[in-house]
């Protein structure tokens, strides 16, 4: 291993996998020159209908009639049809299991404990389908969420599905607007509803927001209450019938209303932090597909294995992971403060459960170093083998950290996709060594590249994460969008024909890719672009610093770079730390990244998802305004920002000398 490589797959960890078992049966199949990820991932984009044919096959998808083609043309982007003909249903796939084996593990902090077996999670289903058909609701229709991670979330989702009507979730910790601003948009039959959640030990009540989502929502004809808190009040809440009422025993067999594959699934939605989030429309074949492509190949998930994502249902994460119930795997869920009752709690909890994936973000795993958390002084986690982080950029220090202080032998897979794919771009391999700072590979089947402005790939320099070929997890359409006009400027106005998805990235000779923060949010000071977590990168590594914000200021025709630290306790922010920071900027990254100013703030925001809102700060340093504040986790940081006075003459971040034999490094 280079000093660069924090692990290495051993040869018994590599060839057990199911990604390895994959490889070597399509370089098999096809006689291709050896059974490297590479060369497969170069075949599978050359290749696109074959390789999603070998998937179906090996992911065994369940249909009741097969398609007579793959894909009609796999570079038309948007509309490509995907599994043509084919006729299947997304429930029936992670239903096919009906045994004793534990389907769901549901820990609602320190308040709640339930366990599910396959039996058991098929009975619900089948009780909540009959209650779907009994308050009216038919193929087409769309049910909501407003619900914590708990097991009636996963249960009305499948019934749902398995009609053939359309879910779409959010959390209970978004404010009313954030919720209408979503729910309108779809116009639920039904919605489905908590009297409340924990959090840190304390009980949150749910029900008056419900009602005043219900007042603004008039196409709501039923309402179904979880009495999670034991503090349910339907009679204060129209048309509203508790969970054991709607979901009773009955006579009635659980049928699959079996669909296209292109068929409506999920909504889900964009951030929405600087204007209505929109609603995009996942088709039932494409999420199923790429899900178990990712599951099982990437992430090595086996019926045997215990996989835990930390997620609201108001995050992608969350149907990514459920996705795992058609592997036969055991989903942990679990609802709450992470940190309660001590910054280590999600940790014992892996410990006790034998969690075999450990997934969950970024930030989280800055905190628990922050925290001063040791993860290897409560175990040595030997079912542990996949620790999955996402929502913004992992990085070099948390790749240290995980190694150092978790575990040695363990795949830290980043990964990165979102909202809009329901998936992921590029993610973990059990095949690859990772590499500190790198996400592991390009996913197989995805014609990821790296493009500067005029569309010419790039290795080894920054650029724009583009997909150059269609894949079945696009978004069929948006809601109110009959022309796709949002549809193609959200992604394909920026490169023809390309998936253009807003990161910044650099790809290295061996594959590995660094994320480098979003590129609508990418400074230009001197009109060169830099990516911003290349400063949070170092910034973020200083003992003195808990978190930062970096965004660009518009000035006198150029763009000022500045940043916004929040200090740990006891820390002022003097002349001394400001040259420390920006020395350590201009020698890490280079002297184009130095801040013109920096400046303390008490709060950096963030989305209730966990990722970081530059956009939001850099709307309101020039004045302008934030539109949807509902979507940001902490939106009264924001008031922290309001006050930055013009830049103005203070000195710009310094220009390398070009004459010098050290150039710049952008």
């Amino acid at each position: 291993m280079n000093n660069k490589t924090l692990w290495q797959p051993s040869d018994s960890y590599k060839e057990n996998s199911q990604m390895y078992e994959f490889l070597s049966r399509i370089a098999a199949k096809y006689n291709l020159p050896d059974n490297e990820y590479y060369t497969v991932h170069q075949w599978s984009v050359e290749n696109i209908p074959d390789f999603w044919a070998e998937v179906w096959d090996y992911c065994n998808i369940r249909c009741s009639e097969n398609y007579n083609q793959v894909v009609d043309d796999a570079k038309k982007m948007p509309g490509a049809k995907w599994f043509i003909s084919a006729r299947l249903n997304f429930a029936e796939n992670l239903l096919s299991r009906k045994d004793d084996y534990k389907a769901i593990i549901f820990w609602g902090e320190t308040s709640v404990r339930r366990e599910l077996t396959y039996a058991e999670l098929y009975e619900q289903v089948r009780r909540a389908a009959a209650g779907l058909k009994r308050l009216g609701v038919h193929k087409g229709d769309r049910v909501a969420a407003f619900m914590p991670n708990m097991p009636e979330t996963i249960i009305m989702m499948l019934a749902t599905a398995s009609i053939g009507a359309i879910w779409s979730s959010s959390s209970p910790d978004f404010g009313i607007k954030g919720v209408l601003d979503r729910f309108s948009q779809i116009e639920p039959k039904v919605i489905l509803s908590a009297d409340g959640y924990f959090y840190k030990g304390k009980v949150f009540d749910s029900q008056q927001k419900l009602k005043g989502i219900l007042n603004k929502l008039p196409s709501v004809k039923h309402v179904v209450m979880v009495n999670y808190t034991g503090n349910a009040k339907i009679e204060d809440i129209p048309e509203a019938m508790l969970w054991e009422d709607f979901a009773q025993p009955i006579d009635e067999e659980l049928i699959f209303e079996q669909l296209p594959f292109d068929h409506p699934l999920y909504i889900m939605y964009s951030s929405g932090t600087t204007g209505l989030p929109k609603s995009i429309v996942h088709s039932a074949g494409g999420t199923l597909i790429q899900h178990l492509k990712e599951l099982r190949l990437h992430s090595d998930i086996r019926p045997e294995k215990i996989i835990f994502y930390f997620t609201t249902c108001g995050w992608m994460m969350w149907n990514w992971f459920v996705s795992s119930l058609a592997v036969g795997a055991t989903l942990v869920l679990y609802d709450g403060n992470p940190f309660y009752p001590g910054p280590d709690a999600l940790l014992r909890m892996a410990d006790e459960l034998d969690i075999t994936l450990f997934g969950t973000s970024a930030r989280y795993i800055a905190s628990l170093e922050d925290a001063g958390v040791v993860p290897k002084k409560i175990s040595d986690f030997p079912k542990l083998k996949v620790i999955t982080s996402t929502g913004s950029p992992l990085t070099e220090e948390s790749f240290k950290y995980v190694y150092r202080d978790w575990k040695k032998d363990v795949q830290l897979s980043s990964i990165a996709g979102g909202t809009d794919i329901v998936s992921c771009f590029i993610l973990g391999n059990p095949t690859l060594p990772v590499h500190i700072g790198e996400i592991q590979c390009k996913g197989l089947g995805m014609d990821v590249d790296c493009f500067d402005d005029n569309g010419n790939s790039l290795i080894g320099e920054q650029g724009e994460l583009v997909c150059k070929s269609a894949f079945p997890s696009m978004p069929i359409y948006f809601l109110n969008d009959p022309d796709n006009k949002k549809y193609q400027s959200a992604y394909f106005d920026v490169f023809q024909n390309i998936w253009w998805h807003g990161d910044y990235i650099q790809i290295s000779e061996h594959g590995g890719i660094t994320m480098l923060g979003r590129s609508d949010a990418t400074l230009n000071p001197q009109g060169v672009r830099i990516g911003t977590s290349e400063i949070y990168r170092v910034v973020e590594s200083m003992d003195e610093i808990e978190d930062s914000v970096v965004v660009g200021k518009k000035e006198d025709g150029d763009e000022k770079v500045v940043l916004f630290v929040k200090l740990n306790e006891g820390i002022a922010l003097d002349n001394e730390l400001k040259n420390r920071i920006k020395s350590n900027i201009r020698s890490n990254c280079s002297p184009r990244h130095v801040p013109a100013i920096i400046k303390t703030v008490p709060d950096v925001p963030y989305t209730i998802n966990g990722k970081k809102v530059e956009i939001a700060v850099k709307k309101i340093i020039h004045g302008e305004d934030v539109k949807n504040k509902d979507a940001l986790a902490n939106p009264e940081c924001l008031d922290y920002y309001v006050d930055i006075k013009k830049v103005g003459n203070l000195p710009a971040s310094p220009l390398p000398n070009l004459d010098s034999n050290q150039g710049p490094t952008d």
